[in-house]
This record gives C-alpha cells, sequence and structure tokens, in this order.
C-alpha cells in the first residue's frame, strides 16, 4: 500500500462574490491526510468585517490579503497555490510577486492570463463571448468615482442556481445565497496593468483544472485559455459544476493530491 504524501502547505483563493467559506469541504479533507491549508478572505470578502467593496479601488488592494500571506511563507518553503475563477488573476499576482515561494500554481475553473496581453484580456475574451442574457440576475452597479471608475458585481439567486452551483446541494446553493458579497471585475483597473512578467508569472509551473460541466466558465472557453497561455498539466474533474470544490470535493481532493505529489 502506498504512503500517501505528507507536509504540502495549500493556499486556497475563492472567486468573485465568494470566500473562504466555499472551501469548506475541501479543506478538511486536505488536513485530515496531514497538509496544511490555509484558505483566506480577500478584501471584503467572505466573513472579512474590514472592508466593503465601495473602499476596495484597485485589484491590488482586493489581493492584498493573499500577499500578506505569500510575503509571511519561508523563503525555503513552496506552497501549492489554488485560485477558483477570478481568483485565478489573483494567483497571478501572487505568482509575479513572490515566484521562488510557489511550486505548482493551480488554476481551478478560473481565469487564467498570460504573460502577453494586459492582465484584463481573458477578461475582456469571455465578456465578447458571453452574451449579456447568461449573466441572468448578476447585478452590476458603478461605484466608483470618474478618477477611479469601479463596477461591482454581485451574483443573484439564478445565476447561483443555474450557473454556478447546478450540480450542488439545495443546501449548498442556500448557503451560498446567504453568504455572497457584491464584489468586481476590476475590468477598469485591469485593462491599466501592464501585462505579468514571464520571469515571474511564467516562471510558475502551472496545472490547469478543468470543471466538466462548467456552465459559468465552459470548457470551451478554458480549453481557449489553456492554448492561449499554456499549462505544465491539464486535469479534468468529471461531473463537477462551477464549484467543484463543493459539488465534487473528493476528485478535487485527489487531484490536488496528485499535482502536490508531482511537483512539490
Amino acid at each position: 500500500m502506498e504512503v500517501p504524501m505528507q507536509g504540502a502547505h495549500f493556499v486556497l483563493v475563492h472567486g468573485a462574490c465568494h470566500g473562504a467559506w466555499c472551501w469548506y469541504k475541501l479543506k478538511p479533507l486536505l488536513e485530515a491526510a496531514g497538509h496544511r491549508v490555509r484558505a483566506l478572505d480577500l478584501s471584503a470578502s467572505g466573513i472579512d468585517p474590514g472592508s466593503l467593496m465601495d473602499d476596495v479601488r484597485m485589484f491590488d488592494d482586493y489581493t492584498k490579503p493573499l500577499l500578506e500571506v505569500m510575503a509571511s511563507i519561508p523563503p525555503d518553503e513552496k506552497v501549492v497555490l489554488v485560485g477558483h475563477s477570478l481568483g485565478g488573476l489573483n494567483i497571478a499576482t501572487a505568482m509575479d510577486k513572490y515566484p521562488e515561494k510557489i511550486g505548482v500554481a493551480v488554476f481551478l475553473a478560473a481565469f487564467m492570463p498570460d504573460a502577453k496581453h494586459e492582465p484584463s484580456y481573458v477578461l475582456d475574451q469571455y465578456s465578447e463571448r458571453t452574451p449579456a442574457e447568461e449573466w441572468l440576475d448578476t447585478e452590476f452597479t458603478p461605484i466608483g468615482t470618474p478618477q477611479e471608475p469601479l463596477t461591482s458585481m454581485l451574483f443573484g439567486p439564478k445565476f447561483i442556481s443555474f450557473k454556478l452551483y447546478q450540480l450542488s446541494s439545495p443546501q449548498d446553493v442556500a448557503l451560498a445565497n446567504m453568504l455572497v458579497r457584491p464584489s468586481s471585475l476590476f475590468l477598469e483597473d485591469l485593462s491599466k496593468k501592464r501585462p505579468f512578467s514571464a520571469k515571474g508569472f511564467g516562471s510558475v509551473k502551472r496545472v490547469y483544472i478543468v470543471a466538466s460541466e462548467d456552465k459559468a466558465i465552459p470548457v470551451n472557453f478554458s480549453r481557449w485559455q489553456i492554448e492561449n497561455f499554456g499549462v505544465d498539466e491539464v486535469k479534468q474533474i468529471d461531473r463537477a459544476d462551477h464549484m467543484a470544490m463543493i459539488s465534487e470535493p473528493q476528485r478535487l481532493y485527489d487531484s490536488l493530491l496528485e499535482i502536490a505529489k508531482k511537483y512539490i
């Protein structure tokens, strides 16, 4: 019998409108196997009481809690950095700043930028391929100023039920409806940023995990992102909706252990 790998350090980054709470099924699975797990709230997200989206003007401000976690990691340690959905852009920011601290970056049903275009490029491509009606009851609200424009985004019950959690339990759908908070795609800010660097961001090993029944970031768009920038490995979780950590936590757990064993 093969002895399971021990001691990997996982840092889990949620997507828009969510928080650390969305990893509640995966985190104990990893910890029970002897791994360290940090699931964090980005700014104005989850149960973070310190800020509202109205106070978060820039993407770097939104990413600050992740960068603080990465700064605290000892220089001789490498983590498995996992970003879900919009969290792919947050982990890309961390990859660019702390490439030496990341053994592998995992893009889970996520937006994955490249090192050629501005960071908003994949979001722009997604918007071009996604008709407005696909957003269902998602609310977009201008909350910025002429000097610092910002548009907030809040997933509605229909979008949650039919686009994000369609294979998840009614209990998890109810939980999401109670806990989601306004977020943003930060398009106004990300469109002005320089591309992520090949030396930093591009130097980190990358694995993309596709959720086979994803209706939010469909498989064909995930495949386009993979072709656009390339990864070291592609995995697929069958029968998983966009929230693979909730609809198929055991399969995601198995995939992450395989990744950690191979790259850490």
